[in-house]
């Protein structure tokens, strides 16, 4: 992070990677979320992150250094969080909680309790009532990536490619992480802007970073 500044270069270039895709289907009988592995072509697309950051308030990353143990995992690290436990309930009432343990790896953008907050009131209250599961997997797997992708991977890949790169989640959508000065932001479809609190949580099925905002779908 430490020469991040003035490394973001001019222009608009592509790199078209090969990754595994995550595919998540809710079962209607037990309610639970299984996955299928498939592989797909996933399109990093990137444009100089002054055009898409705009004006934003800077503050540095923390970086947890917290590594994995053989049974823990992005869930263990979530219910030991207090400052997540808003999530905690989401990924709960979304029956997610055994996906998000199992052997993965994932990447997950986890939103403090303060960013479930900033929602308009009665958001989450409406999202945890059963009937509207289906809206709340969607949602957060709009947080999840398939793959291990720490906070210097990420970077890496951005400042290859004028400061900016789009990653998938298992939901499909497009995430746009952005470098700035000493910061990582994550933008979504929705053109709400989250800056990275905590990075790197490793854990043994993935890593967490802790965001500012809650991701939402287009």
């Amino acid at each position: 992070m430490k020469n991040l500044k003035n490394r973001v270069s001019r222009g608009t270039l592509s790199l078209t990677l090969t990754a595994a895709a995550l595919a998540f289907a809710g079962t209607a009988s037990a309610g639970d979320c299984a996955m299928k592995k498939a592989q797909k072509s996933a399109q990093y697309t990137a444009t100089p992150a002054t055009q898409v950051l705009g004006s934003s308030t800077q503050s540095n990353i923390v970086y947890a250094g917290t590594h994995s143990t053989k049974k823990s995992t992005i869930v263990d690290a979530a219910v030991a969080t207090e400052s997540l436990s808003t999530l905690v309930a989401a990924v709960t009432a979304a029956d997610l909680a055994e996906t998000l343990s199992s052997p993965g790896p994932f990447t997950v953008f986890a939103p403090l309790n303060s960013a479930f907050n900033a929602l308009p009131a009665g958001t989450v209250e409406t999202l945890l009532q059963p009937k509207n599961k289906h809206q709340l997997q969607d949602i957060l797997k709009a947080h999840v990536v398939s793959g291990n992708l720490s906070a210097t991977d990420i970077i890496g890949l951005a400042e290859k490619n004028g400061g900016t790169v789009d990653v998938q989640t298992v939901s499909g959508d497009t995430l746009t992480a952005i470098v700035a000065g000493e910061m990582l932001y994550v933008k979504d479809e929705s053109g709400g802007l989250a800056s990275v609190k905590k990075a790197d949580i490793m854990k043994s099925n993935g890593t967490v970073h802790i965001v500012d905002r809650v991701l939402l779908p287009k």
